[in-house]
Formats: C-alpha cells, sequence, structure tokens
C-alpha cells in the first residue's frame, strides 16, 4: 500500500509542479489544437497523393497525438528537477526513485489518452469517420497501451538529463522518428527494412496498428498480438529508464554534477 501510495500521491504531486503546459490556452493550443490541425493535413494530403485512406491517418495521428504529452512529460519528469535545481532533494528520498519516476510517468500517460480521444473524436466530428460501437473498448486500450509507453519513452530520455545538459534536442529529435517511423503518417510497408526494424522498438508503432484493425471491426483477438507488442515496448522502456537512472545518478554523485545545467 504504501508503495501504492508513492505511484499514486507522488506522481500527482510531481505532476502538478512540473507540468509546464499550466495555462488553458496554452493547453489547448499545444496539445489539443496542434494534433488536430496535423490530423487534417496528413488527411487531406492522403487524399490528394492517394497514400491511403481516411482512417490509416484519423486512427495514426490519434494514436500519435498521445506522444507530444507522454514524451515530453516523461522527459520533464526528470530533466525539470534539475532544471529548477531540485533533483537533489528527490535523490536524497530514503525511498525508490525507480518507483518515484515510474509513478510520474502515469498521470502523463492519462493526459495523453484524452488528447488522443480527443483528436479520434474530432476525426470522427471533422471528417466523418464511423466507428463499430463495440470497437471503443479496444480503441481505448489500444490509445492506453501507446500513452503508457510514450510516457515510459520519455522517461528514458529524462534519464539522459542526468548525463546530457540538453536533453530537449535528444526529445525534439525523437518526436520526429516517432512521425517518420512507427507507421502512423506513412505506411511502413513502403519504408527500408531497417526503418521497420527501429520502428517496432518504438513506442505507439504496434498501438496505431492495433488500433486500425479495431476501427476497422477486425476485434480484438486480431488486434491482441500487436496489443501485447505495445505493451512489451513500453515494459521494456521503464527497465531500460530504471537502469539508466540508476547508472547516470551513480556517475553524477560521482563526478559532482547533479544540479550542472
Amino acid at each position: 500500500m504504501r508503495t501504492l501510495r508513492l505511484i499514486g500521491i507522488g506522481g500527482a504531486l510531481a505532476y502538478r509542479a512540473l507540468f509546464n503546459w499550466t495555462t488553458p490556452a496554452m493547453y489547448v493550443g499545444t496539445l489539443l489544437a496542434g494534433p488536430t490541425f496535423q490530423l487534417l493535413f496528413f488527411a487531406y494530403l492522403g487524399r490528394q497523393l492517394q497514400v491511403a485512406d481516411d482512417r490509416f491517418f484519423i486512427v495514426g495521428n490519434a494514436v500519435l497525438a498521445a506522444s507530444t504529452a507522454c514524451v515530453f512529460g516523461g522527459t520533464m519528469a526528470v530533466a525539470n528537477e534539475r532544471r529548477y535545481g531540485t533533483l537533489g532533494h528527490v535523490l536524497l528520498s530514503p525511498r525508490s526513485r525507480t518507483v518515484v519516476f515510474w509513478g510520474r510517468v502515469l498521470p502523463y500517460a492519462g493526459n495523453g489518452l484524452l488528447i488522443a480521444a480527443f483528436t479520434l473524436l474530432m476525426g470522427v466530428l471533422l471528417l466523418g469517420l464511423r466507428i463499430p460501437a463495440a470497437a471503443l473498448p479496444g480503441l481505448a486500450l489500444a490509445l492506453a497501451a501507446g500513452s503508457l509507453a510514450c510516457g515510459f519513452f520519455g522517461l528514458t530520455l529524462g534519464a539522459l538529463g542526468l548525463r546530457f545538459r540538453d536533453v530537449w534536442v535528444v526529445s525534439n529529435v525523437s518526436a520526429a522518428l516517432l512521425l517518420l517511423l512507427t507507421g502512423v503518417n506513412v505506411p511502413r510497408d513502403g519504408l527500408p527494412d531497417w526503418m521497420i526494424t527501429v520502428g517496432q522498438l518504438l513506442p505507439i508503432t504496434n498501438a496505431a496498428e492495433a488500433a486500425r484493425l479495431l476501427a476497422a471491426g477486425r476485434g480484438l483477438e486480431a488486434a491482441a498480438p500487436a496489443l501485447g507488442r505495445e505493451l512489451l515496448v513500453g515494459v521494456g522502456y521503464a527497465v531500460l529508464a530504471a537502469l539508466l537512472l540508476k547508472v547516470f545518478e551513480a556517475e553524477s554523485r560521482r563526478r559532482a554534477s547533479l544540479e550542472t545545467l
């Protein structure tokens, strides 16, 4: 119970303290309007180029919409502590830092799920996408799995903030890789083999595949393998983030560089 309280309450308090999109205008413009316009851009571009139908781009961009909040949010969970000069206080805590930082991913993943659902709703209202009612629970599961994997991916990038001064460069490059390599806007069968391989190691690749199967009415059984792979990717990044945090914390203590910007 103490561990669950640390994950739940600690994550919520850190989210309130470190969340950077603090004003309604910034939240709406960055996390709601931005993904919606991106969805419209790729949907109409796809129509013009006849790359794929609207469902491909609407569902893909809905899954991708979670990445901004989750990847950058997971990065903030570590990097902003260093930026604001409070990282030392966190690392002096007698509680497990792994549990502390894992708990911080959950609010950002929840926020990402909300943004993904909103973007999908905009696709339904603005572009007329029809989704079977029976597919909605499975779609929620796919969006949640993608958001959680993105959150742990962001936490992995945030762990690099214990070693590198400007982790935001890495985050921006990673966001571009998610756009290009995960198949949300570019059909993966048209990519080179090495890009397909790298894409399998990134979050939201399999979540997008599962969401498209569900939106097409294929059912949860058809989407289950892709959902399982997405959850496995999320677990992999959670473990990698924990390892990097431990290694870089020890190295930063040795070099006395915890608060160095």
